[in-house]
């Protein structure tokens, strides 16, 4: 028996058609948006963790630079590089405020009228992103919150939110 490709059909059925295996079923799209929905609530939370932690990581940063600021600025006041005329009376010997380790100040026995700077700006808080910073006076008791106003010991940030290790950043 000889066939003819060209006149051989396959035999179709309506029970098998492609028409209706076209496409996904309803099911199978809840299926699919259900796993996303339970990944990305899996993913959300981590990503916030994580962007907590960088601006946590970023307030340590920025204490340390204006407390080394403050300490460099003691320092030069105990070896006598910044003169007694430069700094209010009973301030013992740290800065009157922030803003003095930007602009600078006279450097003892220099007829140039240079300036010793011990910060390029005020770092902004990460924590309230803003340059208000909490300060201390050395007057100040350790745990006080309001500022003397005599001079700035420390700096702490006045959020008072909780960090991830369970402590209060402002305690930092």
């Amino acid at each position: 028996m000889l066939w003819r490709t060209a006149n051989f059909q396959r035999p179709t059925s309506k029970k098998y058609s492609l028409e209706q295996f076209e496409g996904y079923t309803f099911v199978e799209l809840i299926v699919v948006v259900t796993i996303l929905l339970i990944l990305a609530s899996a993913v959300l939370p981590l990503a916030q963790v994580t962007a907590q932690r960088q601006r946590e990581v970023e307030l340590r940063r920025e204490l340390r630079e204006i407390r080394m600021a403050i300490d460099k600025f003691k320092d030069a006041v105990d070896v006598g590089q910044i003169p007694t005329t430069e700094l209010k009376p009973d301030n013992e010997g740290y800065p009157p405020d922030l803003e003095t380790l930007v602009e600078g100040v006279s450097a003892a026995n220099d007829a140039t009228g240079r300036k010793l700077k011990y910060l390029r700006r005020i770092p902004i808080d990460p924590m309230t992103n803003s340059m208000e910073w909490g300060l201390r006076s050395y007057q100040d008791k350790p745990d006080t919150t309001s500022w003397g106003g005599q001079n700035v010991f420390d700096v702490f940030t006045k959020s008072g939110a909780t960090a991830l290790d369970g402590t209060k950043y402002r305690d930092w």
